[in-house]
């Protein structure tokens, strides 16, 4: 028996709160903001937020942060919802901040009547200059002793539109000595004259996300309020808010954000890359979104079970994408369908083959499976398309494939011996010519010949062809962030290769939209979303078969 995974700490904390009857049962929320995509590192967030719930018999709001109408889009709404979904969660309840707008005004009117908030007439940076540094305290505003009339007046004629983005800020009055800067009279709402994407020109004034963030929660009683870890220094004044206002008192813990080798995770960069046309959009295949993820052939339960290896820290970590892509291999090993396809093809013709005359051959679509998946047709004839790298003139050492005298085995055929090879007018080779040995047909071999290489192929009367795109990590450095001078002279130029004409074996033909494959010896595979056509299959590889880029990394240290 395998032992039990011990608590994670936001286990440990919330077994306490439910045996201590300080909650009573468990709410947490998953809290974009939609101004763009998902990334693999929300992917964590989500598994933690859902899972927690699941586990301890709760329940998860989805909830956006949609308070700077700048920004924010239906389309990234949209988007997030189908992205969590996919993974395999589903909330309990669907909510904005934009719902709360008219209960955060009340709640800042409160503020202000209790003494504790102010209208600002600085600037913001005006503001920046006063805040001090971690060691001087701040100086005070000229307008922070406003009467609580004055204020009310003045935060009432913001609402109602008679000022000009950036003349007047309302402000908590907190401390301008704490050495946490956040508490430093921070500014709860601004005036922005732009229409919100649910609210139209309804409102003018938006609160800031440290004002917004938990009295939201507080409305939907979220008894965990769970974050990344640059959010710790903010929980302070999480919980002045809520203690000042005297509601449900929700609570925030925060766990090491996901980052991950070869990519960038900020939003900014991403949005940077799309725009200026580095990547096919948001939804890349080598971009870490979830959308780019699930269209290069990644499933949920890679990702998820990705996510619960990583596990919960408390610590900023970075981890290495060999380890996502080793789950989606481990799960597409055991569900991927096998076919035959040749990338970079030249003619095999078995010259003592009968013209004219093809066969059946049987072939098993997955070994991993108890019933192998069932098994499908591969049509042999005298003419045959091999990778042009399974040939060599003049073999290396322990060169197992076709070669001037070599013998190797065709899948699922017959084993052929290599009698010659045809040129072009480059030195090119453009066909290869061998004999088979009828009596060493697969699974009815009587010949006796053992041989060590096995080749891949497709018959020439009887294959498609089709795009195929080889993707690969989009920067050449392990942290491109963190590199001198900007992070987009990292990116990789290898990222993606794409392949026009390869040859296919003829079953794929029918592939549909979401089904894996393991091109054999080639990597796993699925059908492109975006630009795949009945008329124009592409097909984007997912994942190589085994990490190269381990390999080579040990070569150039």
């Amino acid at each position: 028996m395998s032992e039990e995974r011990s608590l994670n700490f936001l286990e440990e904390i919330i077994e306490d709160d439910l045996q201590s009857g300080r909650s009573v049962s468990i709410h947490t929320r998953f809290p974009p903001e939609p101004n763009g995509y998902l990334h693999i590192g929300h992917a964590k967030s989500i598994c933690l937020n859902f899972g927690l719930a699941d586990k301890y018999g709760g329940k998860t709001n989805l909830r956006f942060d949609d308070t700077n109408p700048v920004t924010e889009e239906t389309e990234y709404v949209d988007s997030i919802k189908e992205d969590v979904q996919w993974l395999g969660f589903q909330w309990e309840e669907e909510h904005y901040a934009s719902d709360y707008f008219g209960q955060l005004y009340d709640f800042a009117v409160l503020l202000i009547q209790k003494g504790l908030a102010y209208v600002d007439d600085l600037s913001a940076e005006e503001i920046a200059a006063t805040k001090g540094t971690p060691t001087e305290p701040g100086k005070a505003s000229p307008f922070r002793n406003r009467s609580i009339e004055e204020n009310l007046q003045l935060f009432t004629e913001m609402k109602e539109g008679k000022y000009n983005d950036g003349e007047k800020v309302l402000r908590a009055k907190i401390d301008l000595a704490s050495p946490n800067m956040h508490m430093r009279d921070p500014i709860m709402y601004r005036i922005k004259k732009t229409a919100h994407h649910r609210t139209g020109n309804q409102w003018c004034i938006y609160p800031m996300y440290d004002f917004a963030h938990g009295q939201s929660d507080s409305i939907e009683k979220i008894s965990h309020s769970i974050c990344t870890l640059e959010f710790e220094v903010h929980r302070p004044l999480y919980s002045w808010y809520i203690e000042q206002l005297g509601i449900f008192p929700s609570r925030q813990f925060e766990f090491a954000r996901l980052n991950l080798t070869y990519t960038v995770m900020s939003k900014r960069k991403l949005l940077q890359l799309v725009q200026e046309g580095l990547v096919d959009g948001w939804d890349d295949p080598r971009m870490p979104t979830l959308s780019g993820l699930r269209r290069r052939g990644y499933t949920p339960a890679s990702i998820r079970h990705f996510c619960d290896r990583i596990g919960v820290q408390r610590r900023e970590n970075i981890i290495d994408v060999g380890l996502l892509e080793f789950c989606i291999r481990e799960d597409l090993n055991k569900s991927a369908l096998r076919r035959m396809a040749v990338l970079d093809p030249i003619k095999l013709v078995i010259t003592n083959y009968p013209a004219g005359q093809t066969e059946v051959l049987r072939s098993e679509n997955n070994p991993e499976l108890e019933d192998h998946g069932g098994y499908r047709d591969l049509h042999f004839s005298r003419e045959l398309w091999i990778e042009a790298e399974d040939f060599m003139e003049t073999p290396a050492k322990k060169w197992f494939r076709l070669a001037p005298g070599a013998q190797v085995r065709l899948k699922n055929a017959y084993i052929v011996t290599c009698t010659g090879f045809t040129k072009d007018s480059s030195g090119k080779v453009i066909e290869v010519q061998c004999e088979y040995i009828p009596e060493s047909k697969s699974g009815q071999d009587t010949s006796g010949i053992n041989v060590k290489g096995t080749m891949h192929w497709i018959s020439t009367d009887k294959c498609i062809n089709a795009e195929v795109r080889l993707y690969d990590r989009l920067f050449q450095v392990e942290n491109p962030s963190q590199e001198e001078g900007d992070y987009k002279t990292y990116m990789n130029p290898q990222s993606l290769e794409i392949i026009a004409s390869a040859k296919l074996e003829h079953s794929l033909g029918g592939a549909k939209l979401g089904e894996h494959f393991q091109f054999i010896r080639k990597g796993y595979f699925t059908l492109d979303s975006k630009h795949s056509r009945p008329d124009k299959l592409v097909f984007n590889r997912t994942v190589t078969l085994k990490d190269t880029w381990s390999k080579e990394s040990k070569k150039g240290a």
